[in-house]
């Protein structure tokens, strides 16, 4: 349909992730709806900027109505940062990658025995202090595999070597851990429900674990991944002989591996729960709510691929559209999934960036034009009537 009337009352839900690399979630919505206006300038368009738990998920919270509070923590390289959080009638969204991730490790650096979640704990802190009754921790993007140690350590459970020492930051001086102290742990987690919000469901340990698969993307070398997947053992057995035989049961569990670990010390330290990120987000911005408005979707991220049939926010988006009977199209940096594959993912379409520009340097460098010149050709399929 390249020409013709526009449909009557339609209304479209933006709700895309980010492209990683080149465009915030909340860049990717409004070039979207910029493309889909340069077709339809009336067009009824809500944006949703949705997440999965890691970069961008505060971005996500804010967009929705969220206040962001921004505070100096602890960096995963032990420095000062600046790293934000989202509130909203007593309900928090911290965002791990904001104080311990990868992205705040200087170009070509890599830390993966030493880098610490000790920043993540204080922004936990920190949405304590501003009166938060729930917290959802988003996990992703980080730049650490020390299982969470030093978040918990943050919040006050003290980590000891054999002389009463606390060990040092990282996973690496896991493996000279001897005891676990929880007794001065901050007595308000006891009140506060936490969800950990990631997507994936890897264990602690093994070769489906924290530092098998993830040590390498964090700069680890094969040597450096079998040590840190012994420190983690080492801190699950000490971590038993003081909770019992849960903590050995939590590092089997399912999101005990997310971002380096930190999964487990959510799970066994501050008795979170875990769930699927975009459905946690989703509940969390108010999705069913604006999906109720629209009889259009349009999702999307960077690149639409095998991985994003596992958990990733575009496919929570299009199976909530699709329960709804609401057609869902999706935008991309890059198409690497056949027809079929998005249509069993409950996706009509898909429209990539590279379909028109395969340089992919210029892709990155000119995503917001090239989107918006995908969500005019979107537009044209889905919202105009042929004559």
């Amino acid at each position: 349909m390249s020409n013709g009337e526009a449909r009557s009352a339609a209304r479209v839900l933006v709700a895309p992730d980010k492209f990683k690399g080149s465009l915030t979630a909340v860049e990717v919505a409004a070039h979207v709806e910029v493309g889909l206006r340069t077709v339809v300038p009336g067009l009824v368009v809500e944006s949703l900027p949705v997440a999965d738990g890691g970069d961008g998920t505060v971005d996500a919270a804010v967009a929705a109505g969220f206040e962001r509070r921004t505070v100096t923590v602890t960096g995963p390289l032990g420095e000062p940062v600046e790293a934000a959080f989202a509130l909203l009638d007593g309900r928090a969204v911290v965002e791990m990658a904001e104080a311990s991730g990868l992205r705040l490790l200087p170009p070509g650096l890599f830390a993966p025995l030493a880098a610490t979640t000790y920043g993540t704990g204080e922004l936990i802190r920190a949405a304590l202090d501003a009166g938060a009754r729930a917290i959802v921790l988003g996990v992703g993007g980080s730049a650490t595999t020390d299982g969470g140690a030093g978040m918990l350590s943050a919040l006050g459970a003290r980590l000891l070597d054999a002389g009463g020492v606390p060990v040092a930051p990282g996973g690496g001086p896991l493996a000279t851990l001897a005891t676990v102290d929880f007794a001065d742990l901050d007595p308000r987690l006891g009140g506060v429900e936490l969800v950990l919000a990631g997507d994936v469901d890897n264990p602690l340990l093994g070769p489906r674990g924290a530092a098998a698969v993830y040590g390498p993307q964090k700069g680890a070398t094969a040597e450096e991944v079998a040590a840190l997947d012994a420190a983690l053992s080492r801190y699950v057995e000490v971590m038993a002989a003081t909770l019992g035989p849960r903590a050995v049961g939590a590092a089997r569990a399912a999101g005990a591996g997310a971002a380096g670990g930190i999964g487990y010390g959510a799970l066994v330290g501050l008795g979170a729960t875990f769930r699927a990120g975009i459905e946690v987000l989703m509940e969390v911005l108010g999705f069913a709510d604006a999906l109720s408005r629209a009889n259009l979707v349009i999702t999307g991220e960077g690149s639409l691929d095998e991985q994003t049939l596992h958990g990733k926010a575009p496919i929570g988006v299009a199976q909530a559209a699709r329960a709804q009977g609401i057609e869902v199209v999706a935008v991309c940096g890059r198409l690497a999934l056949p027809a079929a594959a998005l249509g069993a993912a409950g996706i009509r379409r898909a429209y990539a960036l590279n379909a028109i520009e395969p340089d992919l340097d210029r892709c990155v460098a000119e995503a917001g034009p090239l989107l918006e010149r995908v969500s005019a050709a979107l537009a044209r399929d889905f919202l105009l009537i042929a004559p």
